[in-house]
């Protein structure tokens, strides 16, 4: 048997390629020009094999028998050690390549298909800020509800009521892929419910002004000193109450429908929150003022370009910055232009359904979006001019008669 002296004084001879040094139980350290390293030497289904234990001085002598006695316990269970490490091997590559992190990305690829590229990017954006950095290297099949709630705690204890939420929805896809893939057996965040941990924040409704107090806004937009680009898109929100990133977003092709007497503004799916088209008739109003932003169009294919590069559109908070020039701060905001539109639509009598589908609210398959479509259009012709000539007759302080159609006398 060796001596831990004698191993360290161990020299591969000059000339020699190799030297070997038994111990016991076919342990031996083998010697070359260059290292010392520790093999075993054992037999399997009648074939020999060795088993490589380190290098030394990194592992001793002592740690080194302590590697051949676990070897040869496998070896009296019929199993092969050889095997046993490359297996093990395998699981840590395939355990690497189903981190959660790894898994969270593939998924996003894949779900992301279907979606805006801004909803995309910032999906994925909270993935890197808020989970990725505590559970990001962990396997999906180690990552269970404790872990999940901690992450969300943790992002809840920064006031993020909402997004810690939002973030374990979120997980709860990324882990279902994971189970249609084979990946893992089962969702841990369909365990519990967010409730059952997570503080819950009261609904807010974006700030929007009561109705009497529209007409005072009207005519501070109309005199609103900033870019012409800012008031026309306030002007055009107030009129068609589309969703605010559908506004900015706008681009020239979507507006190749004004000829006639039925223009459009079509918005493709992929710009919409319910993934399908969205259909915008434009009243004479509304029209008019595509008319002065195309005088004032450059290169952009934007419709609101950005002030800073052409090639982007203008900022989400451009609008709400306007408003909070006009004295709206807490009060108002591009959105809610949506809420007073529904409210005093409703009030001069227009159909629920059809206000409901010119704002966009209701998720639509294909076959349903086709249908309203064809359904519905007139009513919603009718309907945004009559609200047009409403919002002209407040402004100017003209009486109005409440009635289907709204109109002003």
């Amino acid at each position: 048997m060796l001596t831990e002296i004698e191993c360290r004084n161990a020299e591969c001879p000059a000339g020699k390629v190799r030297l070997r040094l038994a111990d016991s139980g076919g342990l031996y350290l083998e010697l070359t020009p260059s290292r010392k390293g520790w093999f075993w030497k054992y037999r399997f289904a009648g074939k020999e094999k060795r088993l490589s234990l380190g290098t030394y001085p990194v592992r001793s002598l002592k740690a080194a028998r302590l590697e051949r006695d676990t070897a040869r316990h496998l070896l009296s269970e019929g199993t092969d050690p050889l095997q046993a490490r490359q297996d093990a091997k395998l699981a840590k590559r395939i355990r690497l390549g189903t981190s959660f992190e790894a898994v969270a990305r593939a998924w996003h690829t894949h779900w992301k298909g279907s979606r805006s590229d801004r909803h995309a990017d910032y999906v994925l954006r909270r993935l890197e800020a808020d989970v990725f950095p505590d559970l990001g290297a962990r396997p999906v099949s180690e990552i269970g509800a404790p872990q999940l709630l901690a992450m969300a705690k943790k992002i809840e204890s920064r006031g993020a009521l909402h997004l810690s939420r939002r973030v374990l929805q979120t997980c709860g896809q990324v882990f279902r892929y994971a189970v249609a893939h084979g990946i893992i057996e089962r969702n841990p965040v369909a365990d519990f419910k967010p409730g059952d941990a997570l503080k819950r924040q009261e609904p807010e409704n974006y700030a929007r002004l009561e109705a009497q107090e529209v007409p005072e806004l009207l005519r501070k937009i109309e005199t609103y000193v900033g870019a012409p680009h800012t008031r026309l898109a306030i002007k055009l929100m107030a009129l068609t109450f589309v969703r605010t990133g559908e506004l900015i977003g706008a681009r020239w092709d979507e507006f190749e429908a004004l000829a006639g007497d039925e223009p459009l503004w079509r918005i493709p799916k992929e710009r919409t929150k319910m993934k399908t088209p969205h259909i915008v008739p434009l009243s004479r109003q509304g029209v008019e003022i595509v008319a002065c932003l195309h005088q004032l169009r450059d290169r952009s294919e934007f419709v609101f370009p950005s002030e800073r590069d052409p090639h982007r559109s203008m900022s989400n908070n451009t609008i709400l910055f306007a408003l909070y020039r006009m004295g709206y701060r807490g009060r108002m905001t591009g959105h809610g232009f949506r809420g007073v539109a529904s409210t005093i639509l409703h009030e001069l009598g227009w159909r629920h359904d059809v206000i409901e589908i010119q704002l966009a609210h209701q998720e639509r398959d294909h076959v349903s979006a086709a249908y309203n479509h064809a359904t519905y259009l007139k009513d919603r012709r009718k309907m945004m001019q009559a609200w047009a000539d409403h919002l002209d007759a407040i402004k100017e302080e003209r009486k109005v008669v409440a009635g289907k159609f709204g109109r002003a006398v």
